[in-house]
């Protein structure tokens, strides 16, 4: 079975990882894949929302640590990551996500780009990026203290502190919390609803709301060139490296 999983139910376009045995650790195929379904979606008439949903209990562990050691040695972050990335900051079309258990690096950061997101009272947030002597990335450098202010923004992305659902909620991350079992239905629930909105009248208003993509999108290649430096960095190879004998 595919690591992305892509349906279109009417109006819904849903965009699934699929890799339950590494917690949607996401790999360079899954990372085009996505980019791939959300372009295709923000250009498909029929589609008015789409919606990001995880596994049971697990949303997103991040990026897969093995692609990162591959990185780390060629100073490459991957066409497919910038390919996701430039995509959600430029999609036409409403994001809403469904988020259970972990919701790790890019597991978090891609929820910066969502309109709508529906977590489980289990998730939990984490960014730790320089933790693996690494810079934030997604944008959310520029996103996350216009959210909630330097102090936590730094607390959050530089200390690596994880946030509980509820907390992201109240940081304006998540719009709300609910049990596990009710997170797909209460996202699906969300996105129809959307999708029954004028779409010309949701368009307009989302860009009113959003501004512009450009800032964004130039603050993720910004980011993205400090990421590649910061992967080729004594302090990152240490990292993977404890990681992996971790793991081992």
């Amino acid at each position: 079975m595919p690591d992305i999983l892509v349906t279109d139910d009417g109006p819904i376009r849903t965009i699934r990882m699929n890799r339950p045995d590494k917690k949607n650790a996401l790999t360079q195929a899954m990372y085009d894949a996505m980019a791939a379904a959300i372009e295709q979606g923000s250009a498909r008439a029929e589609t008015r929302c789409l919606m990001i949903a995880g596994s049971a209990g697990a949303f997103c562990a991040g990026n897969d640590i093995n692609d990162f050691v591959a990185a780390s040695q060629s100073g490459e972050l991957g066409a497919p990551v910038l390919r996701f990335l430039h995509a959600l900051a430029r999609c036409e079309k409403p994001l809403v996500a469904a988020v259970q258990g972990a919701a790790v690096g890019i597991g978090t950061t891609m929820l910066l780009h969502c309109d709508y997101v529906v977590a489980a009272m289990d998730a939990k947030l984490v960014t730790p990026f320089a933790a693996l002597g690494l810079v934030p990335e997604a944008a959310s450098s520029l996103i996350v203290p216009r959210l909630m202010g330097h102090a936590r923004a730094f607390s959050m992305l530089v200390m690596g502190e994880p946030l509980t659902a509820e907390a992201a909620r109240e940081a304006g991350i998540v719009n709300v919390v609910v049990p596990a079992a009710e997170v797909d239905a209460r996202a699906l629930t969300a996105a129809k609803a959307i999708a029954a909105l004028p779409p010309e009248g949701v368009k307009a208003s989302r860009r009113l709301l959003r501004g512009t993509p450009d800032e964004i999108v130039q603050r993720i290649d910004a980011e993205a060139d400090a990421f590649k430096q910061r992967l080729r960095s004594p302090e990152a190879q240490a990292a993977f490296a404890a990681f992996l004998n971790r793991k081992r």
